[in-house]
């Protein structure tokens, strides 16, 4: 009996195999009869990106507190009318990404039955560290896609704010057409609706 555990248990840690052959793709309507349906539930660690269901990866404390720290500068210079979420979802054509800090339109009441769309929101933020690489490509593709206005990357491992603003929605290579690079030092101007709501230096969310 002993030996038989042993041997599952085994079997069981062994990394999965990466398919080889091409694999199914998710309407962002099939995800949400999934999470409905209780396939997927607020335990599981994934969210849907480009038609994947994706693993978020975990957090370490660095991350929270950048998280935090972003989240709490961002509240104090939002104007009325408009208030910050984190790592909540944004459901978009073929992705609901769960951004790490997001400014959103209205309140948390007017979304009682949806989730917040490209149109309701001014600025998406990802925290990156481990994630670099995924924010930087498929991350910052959806949401050029989608045609919101300002992505910031924070950047932990280089330690510095990656800008991007002037998304093309081209559905052949959706991208940000300019980037700006901020430096701990550097005040990074706010915008919302075209006008400027305040300044947030870089140092105040990068500990």
């Amino acid at each position: 009996m002993s030996t038989f555990l042993s041997s599952s248990v085994l079997n069981f840690e062994q990394p999965p195999i990466v398919p080889t052959e091409p694999v199914w793709r998710f309407s962002v309507e099939q995800y949400h009869q999934m999470i409905h349906l209780g396939i997927l539930t607020k335990d599981d660690p994934v969210e849907l990106l480009e038609g994947w269901i994706v693993r978020k990866m975990p957090k370490n404390p660095l991350h929270r507190a950048t998280t935090k720290l972003t989240r709490n500068a961002l509240e104090q210079i939002v104007p009325e009318g408009w208030y910050v979420d984190a790592q909540e979802p944004i459901t978009l054509d073929d992705s609901e990404p769960e951004p790490d800090v997001v400014v959103v339109k209205g309140n948390t009441r007017d979304y009682l039955d949806r989730h917040p769309g490209a149109k309701d929101v001014a600025l998406v933020i990802e925290v990156a560290d481990s994630t670099l690489e995924r924010d930087r490509n498929s991350k910052k593709r959806l949401y050029a896609r989608a045609g919101i206005l300002f992505y910031w990357l924070v950047n932990l491992p280089e330690q510095k704010v990656e800008v991007y603003t002037q998304p093309t929605t081209s559905t052949i290579k959706p991208t940000y057409q300019q980037r700006q690079d901020y430096s701990l030092s550097d005040e990074i101007v706010v915008f919302i609706e075209g006008l400027e709501v305040g300044r947030i230096t870089v140092r105040d969310i990068i500990p």
